[in-house]
């Protein structure tokens, strides 16, 4: 079991890291399906590469076909990634939300006209909603850690800006900041990491990485810290427990690990509910 898990375990875990710090910035600034969105946008990138779609931009530029379709995927996520920074206006009927979902719904339906070009290309976009985890192997693991380690960094590097910005927008604006300005550069640097994570997990597993250990950290606490912890060791037991499920029951390891993550996320309800009972509301009369 050790032998076959191990990359998948690995690689999960590495994408729980990131994933997890990112969801705390997702969740506090109230995009929760930016996550889905800009997985989408990676996905119709490597759909085009997996359909063939874009052999002939690797030949016109002398690249394989593979880092084409990263190149087409990092292009549209950066593309969405200036869309979403300057669609956080103040408007009473259109909020961020929907623009995210425009986003969403126009790569789904451009993913869906190139799988229908291809003679297998049904099962392909089911590689990209539930992932190959199961079959990454070392030297996909190791580049995909060493952009993440240069991300990672860069997010230590700006963290007051980007913490700030996530958790007190108004102070960031009474600062005089350019918001838009670091929104693109979070959502720019957001879109690197999920074209990476999408080749690796796929589209549903993705999301689950990145909005499910922040939600269950976001119920016990509102400090940084404790936040990312919590994250972390949610996110790395349920990885952990699912990964086993899907070793033990045979099932597809992608949505295992996600139900996983969903008994997790019960699981810290319940939790909530018994280190905090719910207070008696006041009546009115």
């Amino acid at each position: 079991m050790l032998e076959l898990m191990l990359p998948a375990l690995v690689a999960a875990l590495i994408l729980v890291g990131i994933h997890g710090y990112l969801g705390i910035h997702i969740i506090a600034r109230g995009v929760i399906f930016v996550d889905l969105a800009l997985a989408q946008v990676a996905a119709f990138g490597w759909a085009a590469a997996g359909l063939g779609l874009a052999h002939g931009l690797g030949e016109s530029l002398g690249i394989p076909e593979s880092a084409a379709g990263y190149a087409i995927g990092i292009g549209a996520t950066l593309i969405a990634a200036g869309l979403l920074s300057v669609s956080r206006i103040k408007h009473n009927y259109v909020p961020q939300e929907a623009i995210i979902g425009i986003v969403y719904v126009v790569a789904s339906a451009m993913t869906i006209l190139l799988a229908a070009q291809a003679p297998r290309g049904s099962e392909h976009v089911e590689e990209l909603l539930s992932g190959t985890l199961l079959w990454v192997g070392w030297p996909e693991i190791w580049k995909t850690a060493i952009v993440y380690a240069v991300i990672g960094t860069i997010h230590w590097l700006l963290r007051d800006r980007f913490i700030t910005i996530s958790l007190n927008p108004d102070k960031a604006q009474r600062e005089g900041w350019s918001v838009r300005g670091w929104d693109f550069l979070f959502y720019a640097l957001f879109g690197v990491v999920v074209t990476s994570s999408v080749a690796i997990a796929g589209v549903l597993v993705v999301f689950s990485f990145l909005v499910i250990p922040a939600v269950i950290a976001f119920l016990f606490t509102d400090r940084p810290g404790k936040l990312l912890a919590i994250a972390w060791s949610s996110g790395t037991l349920a990885t952990v427990l699912g990964l086993y499920g899907s070793y033990v029951t045979d099932f597809p390891t992608g949505p295992t690990v996600v139900c996983a993550f969903a008994i997790a996320l019960i699981l810290a309800f319940a939790l909530r509910r018994i280190l905090r009972p719910r207070q008696r509301e006041p009546e009115f009369t």
